[in-house]
């Protein structure tokens, strides 16, 4: 019987802290950074990147059409759910928190007490909606 493997899982690898590629994200504001860590999150099926958003940074109110569970790497992942940002509403999560957040569930991300590095796990393709053109890197022009 042959098994049939997930995407980029047919064989035993590992990935050491200092192997991650960090890469800027168009999707994401400057200084943030995401690393594909296994899969094709373009494409259909599992994947889990990380990203790493610096210090204050705020990623403005949006949602992914597929669910996604976030695990806390370092720092303190700050989100909060709605279409506005307030940050008097985001709630704090520590390393090793899992968070689960639902598809199409609107929410923003706040590095209000310094970098954050979240992994997040899901089944692709990956997408991100701003609630607001405006808020959105990909549609700013310089």
């Amino acid at each position: 019987m042959t098994v049939k493997h997930q995407p980029d899982q047919a064989d035993f690898r590992a990935i050491l802290p200092e192997q991650i590629d960090w890469k800027p994200f168009p999707a994401f504001p400057p200084g943030a950074r995401l690393a594909v860590v296994v899969g094709r999150p373009t494409e259909p099926g599992p994947y889990v990147v990380r990203v790493k958003v610096p210090a204050g940074a705020k990623l403005m109110p949006h949602k992914h059409p597929e669910d996604r569970i976030y695990t806390v790497m370092s720092g303190v992942f700050y989100i909060g759910l709605g279409e506005a940002f307030d940050g008097d509403k985001v709630q704090a999560y520590p390393p090793g928190s899992v968070v689960v957040l639902p598809g199409e569930t609107w929410h923003y991300h706040w590095a209000k007490s310094g970098e954050y590095v979240t992994q997040v796990s899901a089944i692709g393709p990956l997408g991100l909606e701003y609630r607001d053109a405006h808020d959105d890197p990909r549609h700013q022009h310089a």
